[in-house]
């Protein structure tokens, strides 16, 4: 693909984004290059976490402005279409079955921020900044408020959504955006952190996990949650795996997924 690789080793799949002289901003190509990649990666049994990178400054300055320009003349019903596939892109990416970790290497501004909300975890240099910039060109950040609410909040998101202010690291941090920062020399190393806890877990649990939390964060605990949940457990109990990670732990040996 020109605008991504994708290198899948040990149960890992890191896809980079590639557009360094571009700041990695994201066109209708590199939309659809990573809802295919992150579709196909979803599928195979090899992958059990996937590292969303970027090479450069930046890790996502948001839109190029080449595809921009072009929506500048679109009509109402052609930017229906073309906002249509970078929502389906998010969706992709916070539905994918895999875990996913953002590795974020540098500045991060407007859509850039719905690619590191749609992962499930996010770890950032101390460097990098943040800005919801939208408001500044008249726009609003539609499509990836749902994401971005979700990662940093309702009122962290009634400030930054409206001002549009630059911030830091640390304050990404602070308002659960991003869940660790560290200096750029130990970014590598907190990523293959995360990963190697990740991809030790029982894959079922991890992905039924991932979708527990989606289904159940800020929704009302009525009857049908609790039931919802409690159908959640007597399912992963009574399956393989659940069944084979609980007698390794009584045997005290490894579960079959660590070989």
């Amino acid at each position: 693909m020109s605008n991504l690789t994708v290198k899948v080793e040990a149960y890992r799949a890191t896809v980079t984004l590639t557009r360094a002289e571009m700041r990695n901003a994201f066109n209708d190509e590199v939309i659809a290059e990573l809802t295919q990649v992150f579709t196909e990666l979803g599928r195979r049994d090899d992958v059990r976490a996937i590292v969303l990178a970027a090479e450069g400054p930046a890790f996502c300055a948001g839109a190029d402005l080449n595809w921009m320009r072009r929506m500048a003349d679109y009509s109402r019903e052609e930017n229906v279409v073309d906002a249509g596939k970078l929502a389906e892109m998010l969706r992709v990416i916070y539905t994918c079955p895999k875990p996913t970790v953002a590795r974020v290497q540098g500045d991060v501004y407007a859509g850039g921020m719905g690619l590191v909300a749609c992962c499930d975890m996010a770890v950032s240099v101390d460097t990098a900044s943040y800005c919801l910039s939208e408001v500044k060109l008249g726009l609003i950040p539609a499509t990836i408020g749902p994401y971005v609410a979700r990662a940093m909040g309702a009122r962290a998101g009634h400030r930054y959504f409206l001002t549009a202010e630059r911030f830091s690291a640390a304050e990404a941090h602070r308002i659960g955006f991003v869940h660790e920062v560290v200096p750029a020399e130990q970014l590598n190393a907190k990523v293959d952190e995360l990963v190697k806890a990740l991809t030790s877990a029982g894959p079922a649990a991890v992905r039924a996990c991932k979708q527990l939390v989606q289904d159940v964060a800020e929704q009302t605990i009525d009857a049908a949650l609790i039931d919802r949940t409690v159908q959640g457990i007597a399912d992963i109990r009574a399956s393989a795996e659940g069944k084979e990670g609980v007698q390794s732990f009584l045997q005290k040996r490894k579960p079959n997924w660590l070989g």
